[in-house]
């Protein structure tokens, strides 16, 4: 119908309009589009959306919801539509472990309590939980103006529905709605993902909603990432979860449907190897605390404080394994010290279940670095803790103390990390400025790497007292011409550097190196005798063993430029292109040489 001449179009739609119901049972289709775990590439769930209205004549699906609302068939519609996305869900390959996105229409607020009485309904059917199917709220509309609203999202949660806020930043009270409500999930809109990785404003505020959203104890979706670079950019920022062309078009048919997608596999399988220390740290530090699920009885958790009384909260799960908050023993407490309490909470009329006393909680996974969980748990004024998840599901709980520990112990694990003979720092802590600074795409970054020429001639023929003289000189000179917050110094051992600057000018750093260079040569000439001095060379053996002249001791810098706006963090392929521009650096008269990645 899409081919209709604009007046054929009009009078079919008008024709359509006391029948868009019937008409709209024929032709419209619920397409999948995957919602995928960005460390892992697995689907987490699927966004169902409406295909087939342009076959009505309509040009979005927004239009043919605006008309069913003309004609009063918009529940009947919208129920149709989530009643056909629920059958069809019910024959995804493993769904009990998805959760399907269901947008929410918030002229239908009013009927709220229609709407979820028919969906449990449907689900208990289809033996299907409740949590595993997530409300959008749509921010077309300023859904909390209606009175109806607050009372509708408490139905919802108490039911054991997952909620999120799509289009985030683009609709109506969105910041009223974090504030006021418990949502489980913050939808980026497109607007602010598009081109993230070209725009300084864009990333900024990615950044900080993923904080904030984060310390709220809320899960960040990503929505329209259409190329790699934006699927980095959500990446590097905590987001949790992606959707978008780059990931998967939506589709009409099961059967095209994947519970994975290794291109994003591969994507994080740098940053999931490089995890290094901290996680290293963190997992030593988590706590396995038992869980109660919203939808147990409120006896469970009176038993698990009976039996754990030193413990005084403790993790809420929905029915799919994914925390919720925590219950705390200060909120129960009224009802367990006050006569006929117990019974009070269970009679039917009160209604307070566990649900019902679920507090919000610091929600993150356990990829996150150390300072990153510091700076969210600092930010969750009374939190009794973090929760710590692994592919979104519950992976125990660190406490502020267990925090603590995990910074000391990485302040001391960097320490006895730092060579004895310059005090600069080692190899691990190298690799982690190379994986941090290439993610911080926010500025021009350049790696640097020294290595002495003929140095092992040099130390044979005068003694190591005198080699390391030669490294403690270099060392020093480094410090001297590199002391400003964005330069890092390293020393990967030997005579082997590494110099790392951020927010440098290339001729900055090609001057302050080759000052660097011409003061070592120098120096370092005064350490020979006046004999070889005057020869300019020293006899010594090559690693072979083979005897020969070498030329006097020097230093060569291979410099490897990551451009603003180019975010890497393989860590394996910045060493492999340091190592070839090294070579280079070795073959050229001056010692020092730059190449761009």
């Amino acid at each position: 119908m899409s081919g209709l001449a604009p007046l054929e179009t009009t009078a079919f739609r008008r024709f359509a309009d006391g029948q868009l119901l019937n008409l709209a049972k024929l032709v419209i289709e619920n397409a999948f589009q995957p919602i995928v775990e960005l460390s892992t590439g697995k689907v987490f769930g699927y966004e169902t959306l409406m295909r087939g209205y342009d076959r009505l004549g309509f040009e979005s699906p927004l239009d043919l919801l605006d008309t069913a609302v003309e004609s009063g068939q918009l529940l009947a519609l919208e129920q149709m539509l989530a009643g056909r996305a629920l059958a069809k869900f019910a024959t995804v390959p493993d769904f009990s472990h998805s959760t399907l996105f269901i947008n929410l229409d918030g002229r239908l607020i009013q009927d709220g309590e229609q709407i979820v009485e028919r969906l449990l309904q449907q689900l208990r059917q289809a033996d299907i939980p409740p949590s595993s199917v997530c409300f959008e709220l749509t921010e077309r509309f300023d859904n909390t103006s209606a009175p109806e609203f607050a009372a509708l999202m408490q139905t919802m949660r108490k039911a054991g529905f997952k909620l999120a806020i799509d289009d985030f930043g683009v609709g109506h009270a969105e910041i009223k709605l974090l504030c006021d409500f418990p949502v489980d999930y913050l939808k980026i809109d497109r607007h602010f993902i598009s081109g993230i990785d070209e725009s300084p404003r864009k990333r900024h505020l990615v950044r900080n909603l993923v904080n904030i959203a984060h310390v709220l104890g809320i899960r960040v979706i990503a929505e329209g990432v259409e190329t790699e670079a934006e699927c980095l950019a959500c990446r590097e920022f905590g987001v949790d979860m992606v959707q978008g062309w780059f990931i998967a078009r939506p589709t009409t048919f099961i059967s095209e449907l994947q519970p994975a997608f290794p291109h994003l596999a591969d994507l994080g399988r740098a940053r999931r190897s490089s995890q290094s220390l901290d996680e290293i740290l963190i997992r030593k530090q988590i706590e396995m605390l038992p869980t109660v699920y919203e939808h147990e009885s409120i006896d469970s958790v009176f038993e698990l404080f009976r039996a754990n009384p030193r413990q005084a909260f403790f993790p809420v799960l929905n029915a799919n394994g994914e925390p919720r908050g925590i219950i705390s023993e200060h909120h129960l407490k009224e009802y367990i010290y006050r006569p006929f309490g117990r019974d009070l909470l269970k009679n039917k009329i009160y209604e307070r279940s566990i649900a019902h006393f679920v507090e919000g909680a610091p929600i993150v996974g356990l990829d996150a670095n150390a300072e990153r969980l510091m700076n969210i748990f600092a930010n969750m004024d009374g939190s009794d803790c973090v929760i710590l998840t692994e592919n979104m599901r519950y992976a125990g709980v660190v406490s502020a103390a267990s925090l603590i520990r995990v910074i000391n112990e990485k302040q001391l694990k960097i320490a006895q990390d730092q060579n004895p003979l310059t005090g600069l720092p080692g190899n691990r802590a190298i690799h982690d400025f190379m994986l941090e600074a290439g993610r911080d795409d926010d500025q021009t970054r350049f790696f640097c790497y020294c290595d002495f020429d003929h140095f092992k001639p040099f130390n044979d023929h005068y003694g190591f007292h005198m080699g390391d003289h030669a490294i403690t000189l270099f060392a020093a000179l480094m410090k001297r011409y590199f002391f400003s917050d964005g330069a890092f110094l390293g020393h990967v051992g030997g005579d082997d550097f590494f110099i790392g600057l951020r927010d440098w000018t290339l001729e900055e750093t090609q001057e302050i190196l080759s000052r660097l260079l011409s003061d070592f040569h120098d120096d370092v000439v005064q350490l020979y005798s006046v004999e070889d001095r005057a020869a300019g060379r020293i006899r010594g053996h090559d690693r072979s063993g083979t005897e020969r002249d070498f030329p006097l001791l020097r230093c060569s810098i291979g410099v490897l430029e990551l451009p603003k706006g180019l975010l890497l963090d393989d860590v394996g392929r910045l060493s492999a292109e340091i190592a070839n521009i090294k070579k280079s650096a070795k073959g050229s008269e001056s010692g020092l040489h730059v190449a761009a990645i």
